[in-house]
């Protein structure tokens, strides 16, 4: 899923009733255990977000979003606490994807999936 996708489902859930029930969220996914794995997903900067420049990059199509450092991870994301450096002032998509919803369960289950056995 994109980002442009993720965004799109995010604003459909809210037009469309038939869209998953918030109360299908995770409550045993917390800030304590989460793994950031959201944090992986390419952020693009809505009209409004004001992150610190240096956390600021502009992708192959000419769109702001927030860096990411060879590893893959946000370059906001502290590696050690695996917590965000800017919460703050995070991104609005950052602020509305909802911890344990359901496209951040669905995120966790192919992060977390067994690789495929090599042939």
């Amino acid at each position: 899923l994109s980002w442009l996708e993720w965004r799109d489902c995010l604003a459909m859930r809210r037009r469309d009733p038939s869209m998953p029930d918030p109360a299908t969220r995770d409550r045993s996914v917390n800030c304590a255990n989460c793994e950031a794995v959201c944090c992986r997903m390419q952020v693009l900067l809505m009209p409004g977000d004001r992150p610190p420049g240096h956390f600021v990059t502009v992708d192959p199509s000419g769109v702001d979003v927030m860096a990411r450092l060879d590893d893959g991870w946000c370059a906001a994301l502290d590696r050690h606490t695996m917590r965000c450096t800017i919460y703050t002032v995070r991104p609005q998509v950052c602020r509305d994807y909802e911890m344990g919803g359901p496209d951040c369960q669905s995120e966790r289950a192919a992060w977390f999936r067994p690789a495929a056995p090599m042939a």
